[in-house]
C-alpha cells in the first residue's frame, strides 16, 4: 500500500510533470484527431464526391460549400492535429465548426444530440491554447531552429 501511494503521491520533478503533460496532449491529440477524421471528415468528404449533398446550411453560403468546409475541416486540419502539424492554428477552424455544428445546425435539438459536438469543440479549442506539447512535428521543427 505504501508503494502504491508514493507511486501516485509523490511530487514529481517539473521535468516527470512536463513530459506527463505532454504524454497526455499527445494521446488526446491523437484520439480526438484520428476519431474526427475518420467518424466525420470521411464521410463529408465521400458525400460530397458522390453528389450527396444533403447536408445544412447553417451560415448562408450553400450547402454544397457548407459540405466542402467541414469535410476539409474534419479531415485535414484533424489529421494536422493528430500529428501535431500547425496545432493552435488548426484547431481553430476545427473548434469554430463544432460551434456552429452544436449552437446553431443543433441548437433546437437536446443536449443528448448536440454533446459530442461541445466535446469536440472544447478539446480543439483547448489545443490553442498549450499547443501540441512535445512529442509533435511542432515541437520538432522548433527545436531544429534553435
Amino acid at each position: 500500500m505504501k508503494a502504491t501511494r508514493e507511486v501516485f503521491f509523490r511530487r514529481l520533478s517539473s521535468e516527470e510533470n512536463q513530459r506527463l503533460n505532454d504524454l497526455g496532449l499527445l494521446v488526446l491529440r491523437l484520439v480526438a484527431g484520428l476519431t474526427m477524421a475518420a467518424q466525420h471528415g470521411i464521410g463529408k468528404l465521400q458525400n460530397l464526391l458522390n453528389g450527396n449533398v444533403q447536408f445544412p446550411d447553417p451560415i448562408g453560403i450553400g450547402a454544397t460549400t457548407s459540405l466542402f468546409l467541414a469535410g476539409m475541416t474534419e479531415f485535414f486540419c484533424a489529421l494536422a492535429i493528430s500529428l501535431g502539424i500547425l496545432t493552435r492554428l488548426m484547431s481553430i477552424p476545427l473548434a469554430f465548426t463544432m460551434m456552429i455544428a452544436a449552437f446553431v445546425v443543433h441548437a433546437n435539438d437536446s443536449f443528448d444530440r448536440k454533446k459530442l459536438a461541445i466535446l469536440y469543440l472544447v478539446i480543439f479549442f483547448i489545443f490553442v491554447l498549450p499547443g501540441p506539447g512535445r512529442y509533435s512535428v511542432d515541437a520538432k521543427i522548433l527545436r531544429n531552429k534553435r
